[in-house]
């Protein structure tokens, strides 16, 4: 598995305390930048660089955003087909988000989660495998525009 992470300026911070967490889990990370504070970048584009990479190989890739509220780099990943970006509130949240809603990528908010927080609701990320029941998959259709 490769975790994919990127961040804007509000998130940076926090971005770099959970890609050292990420990895001395021994999990492979990638960043995705920003690889310096610029408090003039703009959140679509790490939330679109971690999109397209999880859509390299989306069997064994996921994908971590974070912004000050986390919804604008949400808003941003859900705009690819095929991602499935879920704003992570609690780790109870974000384990039924995986399960039943097969979130591929996870936002975060650096202004409302703690780095306690976050790592849990990483690891429910993480550890939580999406639940193979066909109604899953019909949804995940609809929200493609593949109904059959």
């Amino acid at each position: 598995m490769t975790i994919f992470i990127g961040a804007d300026h509000r998130g940076f911070e926090l971005k770099n305390r959970l890609v050292e967490y990420l990895q001395n889990k021994d999990i492979r990370v990638e960043d995705l930048g920003n690889y310096e504070y610029e408090p003039e970048d703009d959140y679509p584009d790490y939330a679109q660089k971690v999109a397209q990479a999880v859509l390299q190989h989306p069997d064994n890739f996921l994908g971590i955003v974070i912004c000050g509220s986390g919804i604008g780099v949400c808003m941003a990943a859900n705009r690819n087909k095929g991602i499935y970006c879920g704003m992570g509130v609690n780790k109870e949240q974000v384990k039924h988000g995986r399960e039943n809603d097969h979130i591929n990528v996870l936002s975060l908010s650096s202004d409302l989660s703690s780095q306690e927080e976050a790592e849990q609701m990483i690891d429910a990320f993480i550890e939580t495998k999406p639940i193979e029941k066909e109604k899953y998959k019909r949804r995940l259709q609809k929200i493609d525009g593949n109904e059959d």
